[in-house]
Protein backbone atom coordinates (compact mmCIF):
# COMPACT_ATOMS: atom_id res chain seq x y z
CA UNK A 1 0.00 0.00 0.00
CA UNK A 2 1.40 3.39 -0.97
CA UNK A 3 2.10 6.15 1.54
CA UNK A 4 -0.80 8.38 0.33
CA UNK A 5 -3.20 5.45 0.70
CA UNK A 6 -1.91 4.71 4.21
CA UNK A 7 -2.37 8.37 5.15
CA UNK A 8 -5.92 8.34 3.78
CA UNK A 9 -6.71 5.17 5.74
CA UNK A 10 -5.32 6.68 8.96
CA UNK A 11 -7.40 9.83 8.52
CA UNK A 12 -10.53 7.75 7.81
CA UNK A 13 -9.95 5.64 10.90
CA UNK A 14 -9.39 8.74 13.01
CA UNK A 15 -12.66 10.23 11.79
CA UNK A 16 -14.50 6.99 12.49
CA UNK A 17 -13.06 6.82 16.00
CA UNK A 18 -13.99 10.44 16.60
CA UNK A 19 -17.57 9.76 15.54
CA UNK A 20 -17.67 6.66 17.75
CA UNK A 21 -16.27 8.64 20.68
CA UNK A 22 -18.89 11.32 20.20
CA UNK A 23 -21.59 8.74 20.77
CA UNK A 24 -19.58 6.95 23.51
CA UNK A 25 -19.46 10.21 25.45
CA UNK A 26 -23.24 10.55 25.16
CA UNK A 27 -22.95 13.87 23.37
CA UNK A 28 -26.17 15.88 23.40
CA UNK A 29 -26.65 18.99 21.26
CA UNK A 30 -28.27 22.30 22.04
CA UNK A 31 -28.97 25.40 20.00
CA UNK A 32 -30.13 28.30 22.15
CA UNK A 33 -29.80 32.06 22.58
CA UNK A 34 -26.65 32.26 24.69
CA UNK A 35 -26.58 35.88 23.55
CA UNK A 36 -29.50 38.08 22.60
CA UNK A 37 -32.92 38.76 24.08
CA UNK A 38 -33.24 35.58 26.16
CA UNK A 39 -29.64 35.21 27.31
CA UNK A 40 -30.34 35.90 31.01
CA UNK A 41 -32.97 33.18 31.31
CA UNK A 42 -30.99 30.73 29.15
CA UNK A 43 -28.03 31.06 31.49
CA UNK A 44 -30.15 30.09 34.48
CA UNK A 45 -31.99 27.22 32.83
CA UNK A 46 -28.72 25.66 31.69
CA UNK A 47 -27.21 26.20 35.13
CA UNK A 48 -30.07 24.11 36.49
CA UNK A 49 -29.65 21.41 33.85
CA UNK A 50 -25.91 21.23 34.43
CA UNK A 51 -26.52 20.95 38.17
CA UNK A 52 -28.23 17.59 37.65
CA UNK A 53 -25.92 16.40 34.85
CA UNK A 54 -22.84 17.13 36.96
CA UNK A 55 -24.41 15.10 39.77
CA UNK A 56 -25.03 12.15 37.44
CA UNK A 57 -21.59 12.40 35.80
CA UNK A 58 -19.88 12.50 39.20
CA UNK A 59 -21.46 9.10 39.90
CA UNK A 60 -20.17 7.61 36.66
CA UNK A 61 -22.68 8.99 34.20
CA UNK A 62 -25.04 6.60 32.40
CA UNK A 63 -23.68 3.14 31.67
CA UNK A 64 -20.22 4.37 32.61
CA UNK A 65 -20.31 7.18 30.05
CA UNK A 66 -20.55 10.85 30.93
CA UNK A 67 -23.14 13.14 29.40
CA UNK A 68 -21.82 16.15 27.50
CA UNK A 69 -23.93 19.07 26.32
CA UNK A 70 -22.59 20.73 23.17
CA UNK A 71 -24.16 24.18 22.95
CA UNK A 72 -24.21 26.44 19.89
CA UNK A 73 -25.39 30.04 20.20
CA UNK A 74 -28.25 30.97 17.87
CA UNK A 75 -28.66 34.48 19.36
CA UNK A 76 -32.42 33.80 19.43
CA UNK A 77 -32.53 33.87 15.62
CA UNK A 78 -34.82 31.34 13.90
CA UNK A 79 -32.67 30.71 10.82
CA UNK A 80 -29.54 30.30 12.91
CA UNK A 81 -31.33 27.89 15.24
CA UNK A 82 -32.23 25.66 12.30
CA UNK A 83 -28.69 25.87 10.89
CA UNK A 84 -27.21 25.01 14.29
CA UNK A 85 -29.51 22.01 14.60
CA UNK A 86 -28.25 20.73 11.24
CA UNK A 87 -24.64 21.24 12.29
CA UNK A 88 -25.14 19.39 15.56
CA UNK A 89 -26.95 16.48 13.95
CA UNK A 90 -25.21 16.16 10.59
CA UNK A 91 -21.65 17.14 11.54
CA UNK A 92 -21.25 16.72 15.30
CA UNK A 93 -23.10 13.42 15.54
CA UNK A 94 -25.14 14.20 18.64
CA UNK A 95 -27.55 11.59 20.02
CA UNK A 96 -30.33 14.10 20.63
CA UNK A 97 -31.07 17.79 21.03
CA UNK A 98 -31.91 19.41 24.36
CA UNK A 99 -33.71 22.52 25.63
CA UNK A 100 -34.10 24.69 22.56
CA UNK A 101 -35.74 28.06 23.20
CA UNK A 102 -38.42 29.92 21.27
CA UNK A 103 -41.58 28.71 19.55
CA UNK A 104 -40.75 29.60 15.91
CA UNK A 105 -37.19 28.44 16.55
CA UNK A 106 -38.34 25.01 17.74
CA UNK A 107 -40.84 24.75 14.88
CA UNK A 108 -37.95 25.30 12.45
CA UNK A 109 -35.80 22.72 14.25
CA UNK A 110 -38.59 20.14 14.08
CA UNK A 111 -38.14 19.73 10.33
CA UNK A 112 -34.51 18.73 10.95
CA UNK A 113 -35.53 16.36 13.75
CA UNK A 114 -38.01 14.56 11.53
CA UNK A 115 -35.57 14.34 8.63
CA UNK A 116 -32.91 12.66 10.75
CA UNK A 117 -35.19 10.98 13.32
CA UNK A 118 -33.55 12.68 16.28
CA UNK A 119 -35.32 13.46 19.56
CA UNK A 120 -35.51 16.89 21.20
CA UNK A 121 -35.98 16.77 24.98
CA UNK A 122 -37.40 19.65 27.03
CA UNK A 123 -37.83 22.53 24.57
CA UNK A 124 -38.16 25.66 26.68
CA UNK A 125 -41.41 26.73 25.08
CA UNK A 126 -44.99 25.88 25.92
CA UNK A 127 -46.53 26.39 22.48
CA UNK A 128 -49.60 24.25 21.79
CA UNK A 129 -48.36 23.66 18.25
CA UNK A 130 -45.59 21.49 19.74
CA UNK A 131 -48.17 19.42 21.66
CA UNK A 132 -51.14 18.96 19.33
CA UNK A 133 -50.95 17.14 17.06
CA UNK A 134 -48.12 15.13 18.60
CA UNK A 135 -44.71 15.87 17.15
CA UNK A 136 -43.03 12.42 17.08
CA UNK A 137 -39.53 13.67 17.93
CA UNK A 138 -40.35 16.46 20.42
CA UNK A 139 -40.68 15.52 24.10
CA UNK A 140 -42.11 18.40 26.12
CA UNK A 141 -41.45 18.69 29.84
CA UNK A 142 -43.04 21.98 30.93
CA UNK A 143 -46.74 22.94 30.70
CA UNK A 144 -48.22 24.87 27.77
CA UNK A 145 -48.39 28.66 27.45
CA UNK A 146 -52.13 28.40 26.98
CA UNK A 147 -52.41 26.68 30.36
CA UNK A 148 -50.36 29.49 31.93
CA UNK A 149 -52.35 32.29 30.30
CA UNK A 150 -55.66 30.69 31.28
CA UNK A 151 -54.44 30.42 34.87
CA UNK A 152 -53.39 34.10 34.87
CA UNK A 153 -56.75 35.26 33.51
CA UNK A 154 -58.62 33.12 36.05
CA UNK A 155 -56.67 34.84 38.82
CA UNK A 156 -57.42 38.33 37.52
CA UNK A 157 -61.13 37.72 37.08
CA UNK A 158 -61.36 36.09 40.51
CA UNK A 159 -60.17 39.34 42.14
CA UNK A 160 -62.59 41.47 40.16
CA UNK A 161 -60.47 42.59 37.21
CA UNK A 162 -62.72 42.95 34.17
CA UNK A 163 -60.64 44.96 31.70
CA UNK A 164 -57.55 43.13 30.45
CA UNK A 165 -55.36 44.05 27.48
CA UNK A 166 -52.98 41.66 25.75
CA UNK A 167 -49.76 42.87 24.13
CA UNK A 168 -47.97 40.08 22.28
CA UNK A 169 -45.01 39.41 20.03
CA UNK A 170 -46.08 38.95 16.41
CA UNK A 171 -45.15 35.29 15.95
CA UNK A 172 -46.50 31.81 16.74
CA UNK A 173 -45.53 32.15 20.42
CA UNK A 174 -47.47 35.38 20.78
CA UNK A 175 -50.52 34.01 18.98
CA UNK A 176 -50.48 30.93 21.19
CA UNK A 177 -50.36 32.94 24.42
CA UNK A 178 -53.11 35.23 23.14
CA UNK A 179 -55.36 32.21 22.54
CA UNK A 180 -54.79 31.05 26.11
CA UNK A 181 -55.70 34.50 27.42
CA UNK A 182 -58.87 34.55 25.31
CA UNK A 183 -59.79 31.11 26.66
CA UNK A 184 -59.29 32.22 30.24
CA UNK A 185 -61.29 35.40 29.81
CA UNK A 186 -64.06 33.60 27.94
CA UNK A 187 -64.61 31.38 30.98
CA UNK A 188 -65.60 34.58 32.83
CA UNK A 189 -67.70 35.87 29.94
CA UNK A 190 -65.07 38.44 28.92
CA UNK A 191 -62.88 39.42 25.96
CA UNK A 192 -59.64 41.45 25.96
CA UNK A 193 -60.42 45.17 25.88
CA UNK A 194 -57.44 45.62 23.55
CA UNK A 195 -55.01 43.43 21.65
CA UNK A 196 -51.74 44.80 20.26
CA UNK A 197 -48.71 43.12 18.73
CA UNK A 198 -45.05 44.04 18.28
CA UNK A 199 -42.20 42.87 16.08
CA UNK A 200 -39.93 40.24 17.63
CA UNK A 201 -36.67 41.53 16.15
CA UNK A 202 -37.36 45.26 16.48
CA UNK A 203 -39.96 45.82 19.21
CA UNK A 204 -41.44 49.33 19.23
CA UNK A 205 -44.19 50.04 21.75
CA UNK A 206 -44.75 53.75 21.06
CA UNK A 207 -47.25 53.18 18.19
CA UNK A 208 -49.30 50.86 20.43
CA UNK A 209 -49.78 53.29 23.30
CA UNK A 210 -52.70 55.47 22.04
CA UNK A 211 -55.07 52.52 21.49
CA UNK A 212 -54.02 50.92 24.77
CA UNK A 213 -54.55 54.18 26.66
CA UNK A 214 -58.01 54.56 25.12
CA UNK A 215 -58.98 51.03 26.23
CA UNK A 216 -58.15 51.89 29.87
CA UNK A 217 -57.19 48.33 30.91
CA UNK A 218 -56.85 47.44 34.58
CA UNK A 219 -54.19 44.83 33.73
CA UNK A 220 -51.92 44.07 30.78
CA UNK A 221 -50.55 40.65 29.85
CA UNK A 222 -47.33 41.07 27.87
CA UNK A 223 -46.34 38.01 25.87
CA UNK A 224 -42.77 38.13 24.63
CA UNK A 225 -39.21 37.30 25.56
CA UNK A 226 -36.62 38.90 27.81
CA UNK A 227 -35.54 42.37 26.81
CA UNK A 228 -38.65 42.99 24.68
CA UNK A 229 -40.96 42.46 27.67
CA UNK A 230 -38.72 44.65 29.84
CA UNK A 231 -38.98 47.43 27.26
CA UNK A 232 -42.73 46.90 27.01
CA UNK A 233 -43.33 47.14 30.76
CA UNK A 234 -41.22 50.28 31.00
CA UNK A 235 -43.10 51.90 28.10
CA UNK A 236 -46.53 51.00 29.45
CA UNK A 237 -45.72 52.21 32.94
CA UNK A 238 -44.36 55.50 31.62
CA UNK A 239 -47.59 55.99 29.63
CA UNK A 240 -49.69 54.95 32.64
CA UNK A 241 -51.36 52.12 30.77
CA UNK A 242 -52.78 49.54 33.17
CA UNK A 243 -52.14 49.02 36.83
CA UNK A 244 -51.09 45.37 36.90
CA UNK A 245 -48.56 43.79 34.53
CA UNK A 246 -48.22 40.09 33.82
CA UNK A 247 -45.95 37.92 31.68
CA UNK A 248 -45.37 34.22 31.10
CA UNK A 249 -42.89 31.71 32.49
CA UNK A 250 -40.35 32.12 29.71
CA UNK A 251 -39.33 35.19 31.74
CA UNK A 252 -39.26 33.39 35.10
CA UNK A 253 -35.64 34.09 35.93
CA UNK A 254 -33.59 36.22 38.26
CA UNK A 255 -31.94 37.66 35.16
CA UNK A 256 -35.29 38.99 33.94
CA UNK A 257 -35.89 40.67 37.31
CA UNK A 258 -32.45 42.30 37.15
CA UNK A 259 -33.20 43.64 33.66
CA UNK A 260 -36.43 45.19 34.97
CA UNK A 261 -34.57 46.80 37.84
CA UNK A 262 -36.72 49.27 39.79
CA UNK A 263 -39.73 48.40 37.60
CA UNK A 264 -39.81 44.76 38.71
CA UNK A 265 -41.78 44.92 41.94
CA UNK A 266 -45.41 43.89 41.56
CA UNK A 267 -45.05 42.23 38.14
CA UNK A 268 -46.85 38.87 38.00
CA UNK A 269 -44.95 36.05 36.28
CA UNK A 270 -46.57 32.69 35.65
CA UNK A 271 -44.59 29.60 36.63
CA UNK A 272 -44.41 26.04 35.34
CA UNK A 273 -42.37 24.69 38.24
CA UNK A 274 -43.25 24.58 41.96
CA UNK A 275 -41.34 26.48 44.63
CA UNK A 276 -42.15 24.49 47.78
CA UNK A 277 -39.62 22.14 49.33
CA UNK A 278 -42.55 19.76 49.80
CA UNK A 279 -41.85 18.76 46.20
CA UNK A 280 -39.01 16.27 45.98
CA UNK A 281 -37.84 17.93 42.75
CA UNK A 282 -37.36 21.29 44.49
CA UNK A 283 -35.69 19.71 47.53
CA UNK A 284 -33.24 17.72 45.40
CA UNK A 285 -32.29 20.71 43.24
CA UNK A 286 -31.88 22.93 46.30
CA UNK A 287 -29.59 20.44 48.04
CA UNK A 288 -27.38 20.00 44.97
CA UNK A 289 -27.24 23.76 44.45
CA UNK A 290 -26.19 24.43 48.05
CA UNK A 291 -23.44 21.83 47.71
CA UNK A 292 -22.05 23.99 44.88
CA UNK A 293 -22.41 27.24 46.81
CA UNK A 294 -25.59 28.36 45.03
CA UNK A 295 -28.02 29.82 47.57
CA UNK A 296 -31.22 29.91 45.52
CA UNK A 297 -32.74 27.81 42.75
CA UNK A 298 -34.69 30.08 40.40
CA UNK A 299 -37.74 28.85 38.43
CA UNK A 300 -35.66 28.84 35.25
CA UNK A 301 -32.99 26.71 36.94
CA UNK A 302 -35.65 24.26 38.10
CA UNK A 303 -37.03 23.90 34.58
CA UNK A 304 -33.55 23.02 33.33
CA UNK A 305 -33.08 20.60 36.24
CA UNK A 306 -36.36 18.80 35.47
CA UNK A 307 -35.57 18.55 31.76
CA UNK A 308 -32.15 17.08 32.56
CA UNK A 309 -33.82 14.41 34.70
CA UNK A 310 -35.98 13.39 31.74
CA UNK A 311 -32.93 13.30 29.44
CA UNK A 312 -30.99 11.09 31.87
CA UNK A 313 -33.88 8.68 32.36
CA UNK A 314 -34.27 8.35 28.60
CA UNK A 315 -30.56 7.56 28.23
CA UNK A 316 -30.73 4.99 31.03
CA UNK A 317 -33.58 3.18 29.31
CA UNK A 318 -32.00 3.37 25.86
CA UNK A 319 -29.67 0.43 26.44
CA UNK A 320 -25.95 -0.14 26.96
CA UNK A 321 -24.90 1.73 23.84
CA UNK A 322 -27.60 4.32 23.19
CA UNK A 323 -28.32 5.29 19.62
CA UNK A 324 -30.58 7.97 18.25
CA UNK A 325 -33.18 5.28 17.53
CA UNK A 326 -32.99 3.56 20.92
CA UNK A 327 -33.15 6.88 22.80
CA UNK A 328 -36.20 7.94 20.81
CA UNK A 329 -37.87 4.60 21.44
CA UNK A 330 -37.09 4.78 25.17
CA UNK A 331 -38.65 8.23 25.45
CA UNK A 332 -41.64 7.31 23.29
CA UNK A 333 -42.45 4.43 25.64
CA UNK A 334 -41.32 6.04 28.89
CA UNK A 335 -44.73 5.85 30.55
CA UNK A 336 -45.16 7.54 33.94
CA UNK A 337 -42.08 9.23 35.39
CA UNK A 338 -42.14 10.92 38.80
CA UNK A 339 -39.65 13.80 38.77
CA UNK A 340 -40.22 14.46 42.45
CA UNK A 341 -43.86 15.26 43.11
CA UNK A 342 -44.50 16.08 39.45
CA UNK A 343 -45.42 13.23 37.13
CA UNK A 344 -45.22 13.16 33.35
CA UNK A 345 -46.38 10.33 31.13
CA UNK A 346 -45.06 9.79 27.60
CA UNK A 347 -46.55 7.47 25.02
CA UNK A 348 -46.46 7.45 21.21
CA UNK A 349 -49.72 9.44 21.27
CA UNK A 350 -48.79 11.91 24.04
CA UNK A 351 -45.59 13.92 24.46
CA UNK A 352 -47.17 16.68 26.55
CA UNK A 353 -45.16 16.34 29.75
CA UNK A 354 -46.27 18.25 32.85
CA UNK A 355 -49.42 20.29 33.46
CA UNK A 356 -48.26 22.32 36.48
CA UNK A 357 -48.97 26.07 36.27
CA UNK A 358 -48.95 28.66 39.04
CA UNK A 359 -48.46 32.40 39.53
CA UNK A 360 -45.80 34.41 41.31
CA UNK A 361 -45.27 38.10 41.94
CA UNK A 362 -41.97 39.94 42.14
CA UNK A 363 -41.70 41.18 45.70
CA UNK A 364 -39.39 43.51 47.55
CA UNK A 365 -35.79 42.46 47.23
CA UNK A 366 -36.37 41.27 43.65
CA UNK A 367 -37.53 37.73 44.37
CA UNK A 368 -40.49 35.72 43.17
CA UNK A 369 -43.18 35.17 45.79
CA UNK A 370 -46.07 32.73 45.36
Amino acid sequence: MTAPHVKTLVVACALALAASAAFAQLRIGQTVGVTGAVAATVKESMQGAQLYLDHVNAKGGVGGEKIEIMTLDDAFDVEKAEANARTLIEERGVLALFMSRGTPHTEAINAVLEQHRVALIGPSTGAMVLHQPVKPYIFNVRATYQREAERAMAHLTSIGVRKVAVVHVDDSFGADGLQGARNGLKAAGLEPVAVAKFDRTKPDFAPLLPALQAAEPQAVLIIGSGTAVVEGIRSLKAARVGGQYLTLSNNASGGFIKLLGDQAQGVIVSQVMPASLNFGLVKEATQLAKAKGVDEVSPAMLEGFASAKVLVEGLRRAGAKPSRASLHQALDNLGRLDLGGLVLDYSPSDHTGLDFADLSIVGTGGRFRR
